[in-house]
C-alpha cells in the first residue's frame, strides 16, 4: 500500500464517502469511488485492499482528525464541565458540517460485518478515551459525583450523542444539530454533577 499521505489517497477517502452516503455501502462499488475520485480503478488497489479496507480507513482518517480538533480545543479549557460542552458541540459541528459523512458513519457503519465492527471499535478508543478523561479530571476537581461508573456514563454520553446524531440524519438534516448541545449538555451535566 502507498503512502497515506499522498494526495489521490485523500481524493479516494473523500469520493468514498460521498458515493457510501449516495448509494449505501453494499451498492458502492469501487468502479464508483474510482470515477467519483476520477482516477483508474486499479489505482484504488494501490492504496487499499478492498472495499472494506476504504471504509475502515476513512472512518480512521475521518475519526483521527475529529478526536484531535476535539483535543486541541478541549486542551484550551480548565473546566471539565467546559471541555464537557465544548465536546459534545463540536461532536454535533463536525458531523453537520459532513453531512455525507454523518450518513456513512450514522447509518452505513452499522450495517458492516462484525470483523469491520470490531475495527471500527478499534478506532473509536481514542475518542472513548478522550470522555474518560473528561469525566475523570471532574470526578477529581469535584465538579462531577466522585462514585461515577464511568464506563456506563461514557456509554450513557457516547449513545446520548450518537443517536441524536442519527436522529438528525434520519430526519433529512432538516434541523439545526449543533444547536442541541445545549440543551444535551444540560441533561448529561446535571445527570453528572456533585449536589451539594
Amino acid at each position: 500500500m502507498e503512502n497515506k499521505s499522498k494526495p489521490k489517497y485523500k481524493l479516494i477517502l473523500d469520493a468514498a464517502v460521498e458515493v457510501i452516503a449516495e448509494n449505501g455501502y453494499h451498492h458502492s462499488q469501487v468502479s464508483k469511488i474510482a470515477k467519483k475520485a476520477g482516477v483508474a480503478d486499479g489505482t484504488i488497489y494501490l492504496y487499499f485492499k478492498n472495499k472494506e479496507d476504504i471504509l475502515v480507513s476513512l472512518f480512521e482518517e475521518k475519526m483521527g482528525q475529529f478526536v484531535s480538533k476535539i483535543k486541541d480545543e478541549i486542551e484550551q479549557i480548565d473546566e471539565a464541565d467546559q471541555k464537557l460542552y465544548k465536546l459534545i458541540e463540536m461532536h454535533f459541528q463536525q458531523l453537520s458540517e459532513d453531512p455525507d459523512l454523518a450518513i456513512v458513519t450514522q447509518l452505513e457503519l452499522r450495517q458492516s460485518n462484525k470483523r469491520l465492527r470490531l475495527k471500527i471499535n478499534e478506532v473509536l478508543k481514542g475518542y472513548l478515551t478522550l470522555m474518560d478523561d473528561i469525566l475523570h479530571e471532574g470526578m477529581k476537581d469535584g465538579t462531577f459525583q466522585d462514585q461515577l461508573n464511568v464506563k456506563l456514563v461514557r456509554q450513557v454520553l457516547f449513545g446520548t450523542l450518537d443517536e441524536v446524531v442519527t436522529n438528525w440524519v434520519m430526519k433529512e438534516q432538516r434541523y439545526n444539530l449543533v444547536k442541541q448541545a445545549k440543551e444535551v449538555h444540560y441533561l448529561i451535566y446535571n445527570g453528572l454533577r456533585k449536589h451539594n
